[in-house]
Parts: structure tokens; sequence; C-alpha cells
């Protein structure tokens, strides 16, 4: 069986053959690059028409084969810019017409992860998938790739290209910004916005251009911006690690190209005694193999499609597609001895205090940061979290007791509280428990908004159920905040937590905590306030064209 991938979501042109064992027999592709400004949809659209016939020649001659050879067609059916899509949609249309062979639309970033495993031989790896227009962290989890965080805003590549061309160094900008980066090690500080397994480019670009525009060397905020984007990712991907459990790492996406990026996730996965996988450079990016291999992949398990069910999806989520050829994997992360729990940010220990059962949790240093990001996160976390922990006892919201602070190893010793995570709660209870607890999940959550705590980092592993109540712990990413936005996003963040561990309840769930949140206080704008967020991002829409 020979698949011939054709790939177009944004301004490269790919082609890829490959046969059902796996072997990529060949891939070629043709980037456009714009004279000035970013890519624009039609010109992207007008560069996949004029190089699909001669990209699928040179893939022909490359692999020695002939147009009758081919068995099978693939293309890239979104996430993407519409007017690329469609083209590409066409021409694989045609193709597959002609040679009366049947044709496949799939997920460009699902092709992104599989090509990954496939070259590098990750088995059930936490993916961090970076490049001009997507920004997410996936896992499999029980039939699909779920999307355990992702950009609220921009991808990290188009923040890195739209830097570049604020400040004239031309597209694509990533290498050029990476280039005047490795000239300096003078970190400027700048906005870092981890919201939970999400985070946020756009304040980070302005703060950036503004620093640049103030006189500070374009070396220096190049290196600054760099290490600011590239630690944020690279958090949010350790979080996913520690929810999801897993023993992998798999780096991919265009952005991947950078030196630097790989470095910092490959320390970070060591550090989280995790395997770190990456792909060979010239299948991180946009490339037709990718497709090409996905479309064997589907087809091998029935998910061949009809010719009127080949319209593109613009907005094609991660998470829509069910994926029959993998299962998750009994290899988990297996832990030091002595250690109850390893997080993102925190390694929590045993202890005693005052005759009291106690948990220490030590903020450790991170070396896939800068000292000046790691110092100032550990300090301003741990006062953070010690102050939101206090304060949230007064809005009614039953949080563990603070025993002792120990602000020079950056560690606080709490209260052990006994009781099972909400997220192992939820998974083995039954409907009526579920609307209870989520309920009044919603109901604390509703406290803390109208005493202005915003807790940054909602998901069912930072709550307990002790009896009948839940504890709320982890406020590491909160803050003081009466804006809508802030609440909004709050909740948000939890919502698409629900969705990434949880999905066959999600839903239900998210709606009951809506319920139990009705005594917060602008309820109805708060509640506004998170359609709108999410209509910001390019992963929400079910669009076809």
């Amino acid at each position: 069986m020979i698949c011939i991938g054709i790939e177009g979501t944004a301004e490269k042109t790919g082609m890829g053959i490959v046969d059902s064992s796996g072997e990529i027999l060949a891939s070629v592709g043709k980037s456009l690059i714009p004279a000035s400004g970013g890519i624009h949809p039609r010109e992207a659209a007008e560069h996949h028409a004029a190089n699909i016939v001669p990209l699928i020649k040179d893939a022909l001659q490359k692999s020695d084969l002939k147009l009758k050879d081919l068995d099978l067609v693939a293309f890239s059916r979104g996430p993407g810019l519409g007017p690329a899509l469609r083209t590409v949609a066409t021409a694989a249309r045609s193709l597959s017409l002609a040679l009366k062979v049947p044709i496949i639309g799939v997920n460009h970033c699902i092709g992104h992860v599989e090509i990954g495993r496939l070259t590098t031989g990750a088995q059930d790896p936490v993916t961090l998938y970076v490049s001009g227009g997507n920004s997410q962290v996936i896992a499999f989890d029980r039939g699909r790739y779920r999307v355990f965080g992702e950009t609220l805003d921009i991808a990290l590549g188009n923040c890195l290209d739209q830097f570049a061309r604020s400040v004239n160094l031309g597209h694509p900008g990533g290498p050029q910004v990476e280039k005047l980066a490795l000239q300096s090690d003078n970190y400027i500080k700048l906005p870092y916005t981890v919201k939970g397994m999400d985070l946020s480019f756009s304040g980070l670009l302005t703060a950036a251009l503004r620093k640049y525009e103030a006189g500070e060397k374009l070396e220096d905020v190049c290196f600054s911006l760099q290490e600011t984007a590239f630690s944020m990712v690279s958090e949010i991907t350790e979080r996913a690690l520690a929810h999801a459990k897993k023993r992998e790492v798999l780096l991919c996406g265009g952005v991947a190209a950078n030196n630097r990026l790989r470095e910092i996730v490959s320390i970070m996965a060591e550090e989280h005694y995790a395997e770190f996988y990456q792909p060979p450079i010239k299948y991180c990016g946009d490339n037709g193999a990718m497709i090409a291999w996905m479309g064997q992949l589907m087809f091998h398990y029935g998910l061949v499609q009809k010719m009127k069910d080949t319209s593109v999806i613009q907005r094609y989520r991660t998470d829509q597609v069910d994926v029959p050829w993998m299962k998750n994997s009994d290899n988990h992360l297996k832990l030091p001895i002595g250690m109850v729990e390893k997080g993102a940010e925190a390694n929590i220990y045993p202890g005693e205090w005052m005759g009291h059962d106690a948990l220490i949790k030590e903020r450790i240093p991170k070396s896939y940061r800068v000292k000046e990001i790691d110092r100032r996160l550990r300090k301003k976390r741990t006062k953070s979290e010690s102050k939101l922990l206090n304060t949230a006892k007064t809005c009614g919201v039953i949080t563990p007791l603070i025993y002792d602070i120990d602000k020079k190893k950056k560690s606080i010793i709490l209260e052990k509280i006994k009781g099972k995570t909400i997220k192992k709660v939820l998974d083995i209870s039954e409907p009526p428990k579920i609307k209870l607890i989520c309920e009044k999940i919603g109901e604390n959550i509703a406290r803390l908004h109208n005493c202005g705590i915003i807790h940054g980092d909602l998901t069912t592993s930072n709550m307990l159920l002790h009896g009948d109540e839940i504890v709320f712990i982890d406020f590491g990413l909160g803050k003081i905040s009466e804006l809508v936005e802030d609440k909004g996003v709050d909740l948000l963040v939890f919502k698409k937590a629900l969705s990434g561990i949880h999905y066959n309840i999600a839903e239900k769930c998210f709606q009951f905590i809506l319920e139990g949140y009705r005594g917060a206080d602008g309820y109805d704008k708060i509640i506004k306030k998170i359609g709108e967020i999410e209509s910001r991002s390019r992963y929400t829409s079910n669009d076809s064209l």
C-alpha cells in the first residue's frame, strides 16, 4: 500500500510518499517566503496551486514510482488557513478521482505527533507541538489525543515571527531571533504568563517590543524573549507530565528546530525522569510525509472517507479525532522513594510538625530556566501561595493549614489532609455524586472569586474530597484580581482541564459547576466572558469549509 500525502495548512506546500510499513519513500516541499509582512491566506493558496503538481512529480521521481503505483491519497484537512486548505483538498480530490483510489483527510496536528512517534520510537508521549500557528500540549488517553494545554491567544511561532517583523528581521522570524539570542546572556524581565496548563504570548510579545523601543539592545531582547517563552512551554509540558503520569516527552512542530528550545525541553524531561524524543529536523516542521503516514494509519483502521465527506475543517481540534491505533502505556512515571508527588514546580515529601502529619512542598530550582526567571518565580509563587491559602479560609473555602514557611528553601510545611483527589473520585462516582461534587466545586470557586482570589490552576488534581467537603490546594499560580477577564480565564482553564482528563463527563460536570457558581458576584458577565475568551482561540470552532 503506497500513500501520497499533501500538506498545505499554511505557507508550506509539502508532498510525501509513505508505504504501509512506515518507510518514508519521499518527502519534498516548498515554502512561501513573503517579501514583507506575514502570510496572507490568498497568497498561500496561490503558492500551493502553483507548486502541488511539480512537487508530486518531484516526490514520484525521488521514490522511483509512477502515478499508477499510488494506492491512497491523504491531505491535511485542518487546522489551517481556509483558502490554503481548500486548494489542497481540491488537488487531493482531483488526484483521487483520476487514479480511482481512496481519499482521506487527516488532522494536521496529529500528523506531527504520529510522524514523531514513527521516526523516534516514542510509544505514549506527552507531546509539545509548537509552530507558527499552533501551540499545544497533547497526550493520548482512552481513544483520542487530548489537549492538556494550549495557547489562549497567539502561537509561539507567531509570537517570534511578529516580533521579528516588527524589528525588521524579516520572515521567518524564529531563526533570526535565535541567531541574535546567541549573542547575549543578559536577561531583561518580561511577563511570564502560565495559566494552569494553558499560556498566553500576546502580553509577552507586546512587552518585548516595548523593551526594544525603549532602547534595550536587540540581542538582549531576543535572548529574553526566547528564554521566557521557552520556559513557559516547558513548564506546561511538565505540568501535563505530572498530571498524566507519563514517561516520555516528544517535541515537534516548526519551532522545534530551535536549538535552545530543544535543550530546555530535554533538560525538563530529564529532571522529571522522562525520556526525551524529537523527530529529525526535516520532519519537525510541516511536511507531506506526516500526512501520508496518517493516511496509512487511518486506512488500516477503516477510517476512509467518501468524497462528500472531505470538506476541510479550518479549526480542526486534535481531540475531535478517534485514534484506534493507539493505546495507553502501562509504563507510568515512577517517583523516587520518599517522594509523595512530583509536580511541575514542586516536589512533595512526607513530614511531621509538632506531632502532626505534614507535607513538605519544596519549590526546587529548575535548571532549564535562566536563574533570573527561576528565582523570581519560586519566590513569587511561594509567597503568593502562602498568602492565598490563608486568605481563602476567611472566604469560607477549606485549605490546608500552613505550619511553617522556609523562605530560603522556597518551601512550605502544610497540614496533611486525608482524602482522595477529585480526579480519582470523579472517575469512580455515579452521576448523582458527580453532580453534587461538581456543584460544590462551583460554590467554592464563587467564594474564591467573590474574595478576589484567582486560583490560577484549577484542575481536579488540585482539589481533595475530605468527607463531604472540597479542599482546595496548590495556589502557586494564583493571584488577587477583581477583573472579569481573570475570573473567566480561571473557569475556562478548569473547563479545558476537565475535557483533557474527564472528557466523558466534562460537559455535564462543568454545567453543574456553573450552577454552583451562581452565587458569584457578576455571574452573567463572567459567563459571557468565558464564551468571549473561547471565541478568540483558533482551536474552538468546528466549522467546515
